[in-house]
């Protein structure tokens, strides 16, 4: 490379990887020779999702690098080396390695360490940082030996450090100095919202705490003292109180640094010296330090044009918004513009559910017209769209307090104004810095299809994922405009939606995958369709999944009866009908357990779960459950799987009916049942709704006079109530409203569609489903019962017709010809019981005279 000019990159974490990623694409990149020094053992990986290390991920899944690409394009990189010393008078850069290279420019993406406060005792062992990889390490191996775990910081990396401690399986604390969690992001009222969601997960949160010495005995940590007097005891503290930029490289090359740290870059990223850029976390931008990865991503966009022919050169990093959406601990939290409304004259609309742990706040102009901002606690599912509102100045509809409503009281939102208002410059992925004129534009010119392809072709919603539904909507309208047309069909095998195609099948009779292809289909259908049908045909004929028409049909949990797991052993989950269980049934499963070797756990649903069954042990164990009692829970499929209940008037003094004998009777009413999606109940014997019934597919209340029964709710990613349906009805009337309901469901939703989503799209609504369920608007209500009728008739439980019928028994086995188990399977103990090795704990178990420790 003689006569090509040296561009050195000091810093290979994300930014200083997106700016090379920028540099090839660019046209003359190969004018430039391009080194850079990689501090850690290894290359640039997702800083943002470090915490899927501890849920399994391996450092290889969590690179940004794809392979090759630094010999593909030419670039030279030190590994495990750091760029010790700039010589500016000499132009040379020297590596705590020895290695020296002349440079004509150096871009800067030192990035930033963990803040470790003035502590005394913080250097105790068992003290730790949450930054890399090779630090995740390290708690892990050291968590073994802990039961207490405290995180000092209560921020965006506290909350995901103090979830990977839980993980671990540490009871875990959070130390907050300031008076909430995440005080840069969430207000008063959201923090204290988070927090009882937080605690809600089993940690315990501590705000307004000073921490004024670390205690340790024999050198490791055993308890925190702080300021108010108050101590509390600990195995293990890992700090995560914020970041600093690392400037220390430019300090020492005399590059102008601010007063409080960072080193201070112009609008194209320029440092003092005008050889030297500088981007991300290290830079300080107009006395601001950026510490998320999108702004950093835009100033290594602005330099990368910079040092291109083909560059932008007017292009200029002017600040960021920093906006954030994010997963902490399972719970969702989001903030974008002027959240805390610091503009003159803002207005707040503010909208609370202390119940279900949502907090909204909306920030307004002073006339009302303009969203200037927002935080989102508990459901962020509407960021993409409020966050349009704000960098687009898009007028606000006449109610704006509609934005904070539920899709069934009528939300305003892009999805009704079309996103067709939104001009070509506006940013859609911030992550990415993809404005809609680059989606469209791609779209059109690349003739893409579908979001996947869009997504790996433009990068948008490879981020935090908040924009894929803009996204998604966009490629909707682009393909419409062309003429292309946005079908619903179920597959490319079946030109029909799944409600046609359901319908097709009942009215022709058909009772096969084969003859529904032949007659309706193309090709030989794929892993959307068969599944689909396979459900279809479950919930219409009702015969066994795995008798020789169906079984090639079913997807791997389905085909087992079981649910695959990530080792690639089975969990088994017998029927506990309203979670109600004799003694006798108990001392089986621990038995069953113990026999071979399984591991155990009480579920949400009022279960037993049994994790780590061996293919071949699956019909053994399905044989010992079935013999004391015991059925399939169906939680393999998409079908009813709990009907979830508290004791009732049976026992409690609060109770007004039986709910108990009730949510028995429905769950073995409607076991078996399938359906487009899986599908839970709960039934509660007072208001007091100790069995959660209004987050549920169907629940029930009991009133005085009889039942209410709810519809449409559900848990998990997207929260929603459920709602109300019919009120103080008697059993009679309620299982007859059960049947309709259940059967219009399975018949009209879509593939793979809860039923809260089912509801949310419903043209008319709740209105529309009472007129349908309750005053047969359709004149199908006595079809839909007789249809769950016939379903209760022919029930029969899955297991026990599998191990009595010798030909489904030969797939249970690894090997199609061995009857030898998988030798991969390796376990390690934990809290008395066995759960699956990481690979890392594999590879130790697989050197010579190496034991795994056991906590």
């Amino acid at each position: 490379m003689v006569g090509l000019r040296n561009l050195i990159v000091i810093g290979n974490g994300m930014v200083g990887h997106k700016f090379l990623e920028l540099m090839v694409k660019k046209e003359g990149h190969h004018d430039w020779n391009i080194i850079t020094f990689c501090e850690e053992s290894r290359v640039a990986y997702d800083r943002v999702n470090l915490s899927g290390f501890f849920a399994g991920k391996t450092a290889a899944d969590l690179s940004l690098v794809e392979p090759g690409f630094y010999q593909e394009n030419g670039l030279k990189v030190y590994i495990g080396d750091k760029a010790e010393i700039i010589n500016r008078e000499q132009k040379k850069v020297i590596s705590a390695n020895g290695v020296e290279i002349e440079y004509d420019k150096i871009v800067l993406a030192t990035g930033s360490y963990p803040f470790v406060p003035p502590i005394k005792g913080n250097d105790a062992t068992g003290t730790f940082v949450y930054r890399t990889i090779d630090d995740l390490e390290q708690i892990s191996a050291y968590a073994k030996q802990c039961k207490t775990g405290v995180v000092v910081g209560g921020g965006l990396l506290g909350l995901e450090c103090a979830n990977a401690l839980q993980n671990l399986g540490l009871k875990t604390h959070i130390i907050e100095f300031m008076p909430r969690l995440m005080p840069v992001q969430v207000d008063d009222l959201g923090g204290q919202v988070l927090r009882a969601k937080i605690e809600e997960l089993g940690l315990t949160v501590h705000t307004n705490k000073v921490t004024q010495e670390i205690v340790n005995e024999d050198g490791k940590v055993t308890k925190m003292v702080f300021a108010d007097g108050s101590e509390l005891e600990t195995d293990m503290i890992v700090f995560s109180a914020g970041i600093r930029p690392r400037d220390d490289l430019a300090r020492k090359s005399d590059l102008t640094i601010g007063e409080r740290g960072g080193i201070i870059i112009d609008e194209s990223c320029q440092t003092s010296d005008p050889d030297i850029f500088a981007i991300g976390e290290c830079a300080l931008h107009q006395n601001r330090i950026y510490g998320l990865v999108a702004p950093g991503y835009k100033m290594a966009e602005v330099v990368a044009d910079r040092f291109s022919k083909n560059g932008n050169n007017d292009n200029s990093f002017t600040g960021a918004d920093m906006c954030t959406k994010l997963k902490l601990l399972g719970v969702d939290v989001a903030s974008f513009g002027d959240h805390f409304g610091k503009t003159s004259g803002a207005k707040d609309v503010t909208f609370v559910d202390s119940r279900q742990g949502v907090y909204k706040k909306l920030v307004l102009s002073e006339d009302g017209k303009y969203l200037l901002g927002g935080i989102l606690v508990g459901d962020a599912s509407d960021y993409g769209t409020l966050l349009q509102f704000v960098q687009n100045q898009i007028t606000l509809p006449p109610h704006p307090e509609d934005l904070l409503m539920s899709p069934r009281e009528g939300k305003a939102s892009l999805a009704t104004m079309g996103v067709d208002s939104l001009p070509d410059t506006a940013q859609i992925c911030s992550c990415n810095n993809v404005s809609k004129g680059d989606i469209c534009r791609a779209i059109r010119d690349d003739n893409l299809r579908d979001v996947p392809t869009l997504k790996k072709c433009t990068k948008a919603g490879t981020g935090c994922g908040g924009c894929v539904p803009l996204v998604t909507d966009l490629l909707k309208s682009e393909l419409k405009k062309a003429g292309v047309a946005v079908n619903n069909h179920l597959c490319e095998h079946f030109a029909y939606s799944r409600q046609e195609l359901y319908h097709l099948l009942r009215f022709h009779q058909i009772k096969s995958f084969g003859e529904l292809l032949e007659k309706f289909g193309t090709g030989k259908g794929c892993e959307i369709c068969k599944p689909a049908v396979a459900s279809m045909l479950a919930s219409t004929w009702n015969e066994h999944i795995l008798s020789t028409p169906h079984v090639g049909l079913q997807d791997t949990n389905d085909y087992y009866l079981a649910n695959i797991q990530r080792d690639g052993t089975y969990s088994v989950v017998p029927r506990v009908p309203g979670g109600e269980i004799t003694p006798d049934k108990l001392i089986a499963l621990g038995e069953i357990a113990t026999e071979f070797g399984l591991y155990t756990k009480i579920t949400g649903g009022q279960r037993i779960d049994l994790f780590g069954a061996r293919v071949d042990q699956l019909p053994h164990i399905w044989k010992q459950l079935v013999d004391a009692g015991f059925e399939s829970g169906h939680a393999y499929g998409k079908a009813l799987r709990t009907v979830k209940s508290c004791v009732g008037s049976t026992w409690c003094r609060f109770g007004v009916q039986d709910s108990t004998s009730l949510a028995i009777e429905v769950e073995l009413r409607y076991r078996g049942l399938r359906s487009p999606h899986k599908l839970k109940s709960a039934v509660s014997g007072c208001t007091r709704e100790c069995a959660e019934a209004q987050s549920k597919d169907f629940g029930i209340i009991a009133t005085e006079k009889g039942w209410n029964l709810y519809v449409c709710g559900n848990g998990g990613i997207k929260p929603q109530h459920a709602v109300l349906l019919a009120t103080d009805i008697d059993k009679e009337t309620l299982i007859k409203y059960l049947d309709r309901f259940l059967i219009f469901y399975v018949r009209t939703a879509d593939r793979l569609e809860r039923t809260a989503t089912w509801f949310n799209k419903l043209e008319g609504g709740i209105d529309y489903l009472k007129q349908v369920i309750i005053d047969d608007s359709l004149g199908i209500a006595a079809e839909l019962e007789a249809q769950m009728q016939s379903l209760v008739n022919t029930y029969q439980c899955e297991w026990k017709a599998t191990i009595e019928d010798p030909q489904k028994l030969t797939r249970f086995r690894h090997f199609v010809n061995s009857d030898q188990s998988d030798p991969s399977l390796a376990y390690v103990e934990e809290r008395g019981q066995k759960r699956p090795a990481t690979q890392q704990e594999k590879e130790i178990m697989r050197s010579p005279g190496i034991l795994i420790p056991v906590s």
